[in-house]
């Protein structure tokens, strides 16, 4: 009798999301970037497979670093000069219109602190410059960037996850908004006249 004996065979992969300043340039490696000064967003999405770490050399206005992505999964490379934060977007069915006081409070000191690189609950990010930061298992994962709103078109079915990343300056006007919005006192006759 023989018995043959089956392996599963994985397929290891690294998918590496760059986010520059200025225009990405690539060597046929996908190893050696150099990136340039500018001011707009730039993304490069680079795919690698094996198992062996991916180690990336950058060249850039600063200097040159190196970046390493050890396990299988979702990266995101911050090349940019401003820190990025982000998380995983938790998307429903029903849109929340109206929030509390103590929910706003609640919002706005999640945000301080993840501005802050205190990333407490699970799937939140803190992205300095020159830094590498695994996101997720799911390859197929969407990062939308800093920028960039998610499209009210966008089908949320196709995906198995969906992350929303901004920039620190970004974060910091939204922080500065929902402070104003917190202090807000309800005075009488703050509300609309229905036409008496």
């Amino acid at each position: 009798m023989v018995i043959f004996q089956l392996s599963a065979c994985t397929s290891h992969q690294k998918k590496i999301l760059l986010y520059a300043n200025s225009d990405i340039q690539v060597d046929e490696t996908q190893k050696n970037i150099i990136i340039q000064d500018g001011t707009t967003q730039i993304e490069k999405e680079l795919t690698f497979s094996g198992s062996d770490p991916v180690v990336l050399k950058i060249q850039g206005p600063k200097g040159s670093y190196t970046l390493e992505a050890t396990e299988d999964g979702l990266y995101l490379a911050n090349l940019k000069k401003d820190t990025v934060v982000g998380s995983l977007l938790h998307i429903g069915n029903e849109a929340q219109t109206r929030i509390t006081q103590d929910q706003l409070k609640f919002q706005l000191d999640s945000l301080n602190k993840l501005v802050s690189g205190i990333t407490t609950a699970g799937k939140n990010y803190f992205v300095p410059p020159g830094k590498i930061v695994k996101i997720s298992n799911q390859l197929h994962a969407k990062i939308f960037g800093p920028y960039s709103p998610v499209p009210s078109a966008f089908d949320v079915s196709s995906v198995p996850e969906i992350y929303k990343f901004y920039s620190l300056s970004e974060e910091k006007v939204t922080i500065n908004k929902l402070t104003e919005m917190s202090t807000y006192k309800y005075e009488k006759g703050d509300e609309k006249q229905d036409g008496k």
